[in-house]
């Protein structure tokens, strides 16, 4: 297979943790970067030797695929112009503003045939990817994702900001249908919502709570699943897996031998993958969809 050529449109903090990886990943050729501060593009670009510009549109004709890294308010117009010039992408979450804007892109690259993935990062956390063939009958879940204020996410609420992360993960892991959402939300910092609590309850009877907050000392990213038999617990950071058995014996609990590695790099590797085989893996842009309109739901709770 030739190299994937790919643009970076968008080089905040996240994309320029792209252009890192994709400037040596196998399989990939980082062909330039675009982004509406001219400057940021220039020293991105300079940094790994790639063409820069202001308007990703004039990449357009080097590329085969994107990474939209942009604030989230630009990721429909921006992604719908790429599905529409035949460009495979992936798009950082959360995928757009709305749900029918989410909809409009995933019909699109199904009917261009392209690939279309949502950046939910964590899906790639060979801690979370452990949890796979663990998980059977899952009754409690709880989550937790605690981190301090970030300028960069003033353009968007803490659900869709970080709990969406867990949604996702969530929901694929259950692979179940929400029946009852109650959920609270409060402003500290921002005009958006900064903290936010959701109890989520699903056919099968499972319940999970997940809270977010982004004004906490410090950063926190746990996960916990009880089952009849056993509870596991997730450390997102540490990408940590710890069993306890439900027989109350101490010496039955064990820690899970994990390969740790970069989930970013997972992502884009996944991502390059697809692009060569056409074979659908995660995070698809109906992946994407679905947490997307979950995270919206407890939103609209919220707002009650």
């Amino acid at each position: 297979m030739d190299k994937v050529r790919i643009g970076i449109i968008g080089v905040g903090y996240l994309g320029t943790q792209h252009a890192r990886i994709l400037s040596y990943l196998e399989g990939a050729e980082l062909k330039g970067v675009a982004d509406i501060d001219l400057k940021k593009s220039m020293v991105i670009g300079n940094r790994h030797g790639v063409s820069y510009c202001q308007n990703f549109t004039d990449m357009l004709d080097e590329i085969d695929a994107a990474i939209v890294a942009t604030p989230t308010s630009e990721h429909f117009t921006i992604t719908e112009r790429l599905l529409k010039e035949g460009k495979s992408v992936l798009v950082e979450k959360p995928m757009t503003d709305t749900v029918a804007q989410a909809e409009k892109l995933v019909s699109l690259a199904k009917k261009n045939k392209l690939v279309f993935q949502v950046g939910h990062l964590e899906r790639f956390n060979p801690a979370v990817e452990a949890l796979q063939d663990l998980i059977s009958e899952p009754k409690f879940i709880e989550v937790q994702r605690l981190g301090s204020f970030s300028a960069r996410s003033l353009d968007t609420n803490v659900v869709l900001d970080l709990m969406i992360h867990d949604l996702d993960i969530i929901l694929d892991l259950i692979q179940d249908d929400v029946k009852v959402i109650r959920s609270s939300g409060i402003h500290v910092l921002s005009e958006k919502f900064d903290i936010a609590n959701a109890r989520l309850e699903f056919e099968s009877g499972c319940v999970a709570t997940l809270t977010a907050s982004r004004v906490h000392q410090g950063k926190v990213r746990n996960l916990r699943i009880f089952e009849p038999t056993a509870y596991y617990s997730i450390d997102y950071i540490d990408q940590a897996v710890k069993v306890f058995p439900l027989n109350g014996r101490q010496t039955d609990i064990k820690d899970l031998k994990i390969k740790k590695e970069e989930p970013l790099k997972k992502e884009l590797q996944n991502f390059i993958q697809c692009i060569g085989d056409g074979k659908i893996r995660k995070v698809s842009g109906e992946e994407g969809l679905r947490a997307l309109r979950l995270a919206h739901k407890v939103l609209a709770e919220i707002e009650t």
